[in-house]
Formats: structure tokens, C-alpha cells, sequence
């Protein structure tokens, strides 16, 4: 006979399992004791241990698409981005087809760690082909996207803009800033945001087309675009404020010049102007951009 206050046994071991599986699904950290598991069980406490386990999931084909995205996750926190990409290059043709577009996405902030812009331009550029072609999100036009533990979903038009911006913040990085102003613009045109303008005005402050710039910046300090709500981007649009007024005042500086220096200065504009006229037109888009036109309109939809 059970004394009062004694518990059931079976009632202690299913409550016990419940909390296991509890554990395991809010924590993301799968159960049973394979190769995969237990390489997710270490992947905080020891790492270098689960980078090991998880070279022994893939060549078991235990969860062989997620043991290749963890274990380069994990060696980019150590460090090893570098062997990360090597990782992902030598075993992505294990993984399955759903896998694909998220190893490119591993792979892109691997690039942009180890510096490696130009990989990164030319991926980024796949994956943008990837959408036109309709082949990407698997042929959905959304998917299911995870950040800090929460769930959301990503439209087509969202996942463009957002591959655009990183483009361009690639093209920034090899001072290309005629490619990397179409890149924003056409990202902005897509879905705009108070990030990707402040990345536009930079673009153009680079250029020296200091109005342009300014502009945009008061639309984003004054609420004109999804985003400005943040406090982050209206940080950053302060910040590029308080550099566009510093090169401002330094042009105002240096602009007083001798009346031989002005008028050379008037023959050079005349010269330009000329030019202008007189030189054939040639279009600045680039070839990336002709097939960005050609899906506008599906894309605005």
C-alpha cells in the first residue's frame, strides 16, 4: 500500500520524460543519443568536442543537412571560418536540395568574415538568379525564418531586398559606390527601409553628392519609411548628418579661390558640359540589373 505523500513511479518517470522532451523543444536540441545529438548537447560547453561529433553525424547520415550547418556555425564561433567554408564546400553535395539555400547563406557571412568580397558578390549574385528563375524558397513564394529563438515569415520581395542590400554593402567594400548606389536604389524600390537608406545616403556621401544624401537622411530622421522607428537607424542617420556637415564646411573652407583659379575653373566646366552633349549615351546599369528589370513587375506585386 502507498503511504500518503509517496508518488507513483511510472508518474515520476513519464513526468521526467515529459521535461526531457520539453527541454528538447524549446532549446532546439534533439533527443536520442546519435552522433547529432549528442554533438548539439555539446556545442555550448565544448565545442572542439562537437565539431567532432558532428564530422561523425555527416559521415554516418545522421541529419546529415543540419550536422553541416551546425558544425560550420560552430567553427565560425571558434574562430575557424576558414575551415568552415572548406566544410561546407567538401560536404554540400551530401546535403539535400531543400539544404542548399541555407548552406549559401552560412557561406555568405563566412565570406564576409574571412573578407573574401569578391565570393560574396558572386553569390549573392547566384542567389538573386536563384529568385528570378523561381527556384528559390523551394518554389514558395515565403518561408518560415527563425531569429533569437522566434518563428517569422519571409516574403520574396523581403529575401530580394534584403540579398540586394548585402550586395551592396559587398560592392561598398571594393569601393565600387556606382554599383553599390543601383543595388540600394533598386532595394529600396523593392522594400525600403530606414537601414538600406541610411547604407544609400552613405553610398552617396562617398560620391560627394552631399544633397542627395542629406535628403535622405532627414526622411529617415522625420519618419518617412518602415524602420525609422528603430533607434539604431536614426542613431546612424545622425551620425552621417554629423559627417555630411563636417565635409560641408570643410568644401566651404576651401572654396575661396583666386579669379585665375575660378576662371579655370569655368573653362573645365565648360569643357564638361560639352562632353556631355557630344559623347554617345551610354546606359550605367549593370548586366545584373536587365534581369532585375524584367521581374520588377512580379516582384512589386
Amino acid at each position: 500500500m502507498e503511504r500518503e505523500g509517496d508518488s507513483d513511479p511510472r508518474t515520476l518517470a513519464s513526468s521526467s520524460g515529459d521535461r526531457k522532451e520539453g527541454f528538447h523543444a524549446a532549446h532546439k536540441v534533439p533527443s536520442g543519443d546519435g552522433p547529432y545529438g549528442r554533438a548539439k548537447h555539446a556545442a555550448d560547453k565544448d565545442p572542439d568536442a562537437a565539431i567532432v561529433l558532428f564530422w561523425k553525424a555527416i559521415n554516418a547520415g545522421d541529419r546529415v543537412d543540419s550536422a553541416v550547418k551546425d558544425m560550420a556555425v560552430v567553427m565560425k564561433q571558434q574562430g575557424r571560418a576558414e575551415e568552415a567554408i572548406e566544410a561546407i564546400m567538401s560536404f554540400r553535395d551530401r546535403c539535400s536540395k531543400q539544404a542548399q539555400e541555407s548552406l549559401d547563406n552560412v557561406l555568405i557571412d563566412l565570406y564576409k568574415k574571412c573578407g573574401k568580397i569578391d565570393e560574396q558578390i558572386e553569390l549573392l549574385k547566384h542567389k538573386l538568379r536563384m529568385i528570378y528563375q523561381g527556384e528559390a524558397f523551394n518554389g514558395r513564394s515565403t518561408k518560415t525564418a527563425r531569429s533569437h529563438g522566434k518563428k517569422f515569415q519571409v516574403s520574396i520581395k523581403q529575401e530580394t531586398s534584403r540579398i540586394l542590400g548585402n550586395l551592396g554593402w559587398a560592392y561598398m567594400q571594393k569601393a565600387n559606390y556606382a554599383a553599390a548606389e543601383a543595388v540600394y536604389r533598386k532595394a529600396q524600390e523593392i522594400d525600403p527601409d530606414a537601414n538600406k537608406a541610411c547604407n544609400l545616403s552613405h553610398c552617396l556621401i562617398k560620391q560627394t553628392r552631399y544633397g542627395e544624401a542629406q535628403t535622405i537622411l532627414h526622411d529617415v530622421l522625420r519618419g518617412a519609411m518602415p524602420g525609422c522607428d528603430d533607434c539604431k537607424a536614426g542613431s546612424r542617420a545622425e551620425e552621417l548628418l554629423q559627417e555630411l556637415n563636417l565635409l560641408q564646411s570643410k568644401i566651404l573652407s576651401n572654396s575661396f579661390f583666386s579669379p585665375a583659379d575660378q576662371e579655370e575653373t569655368v573653362i573645365f566646366d565648360g569643357l564638361d558640359r560639352w562632353q556631355d552633349e557630344w559623347t554617345p549615351f551610354r546606359s550605367r546599369r549593370l548586366p545584373i540589373f536587365e534581369e532585375i528589370s524584367q521581374f520588377q513587375n512580379q516582384l512589386a506585386c
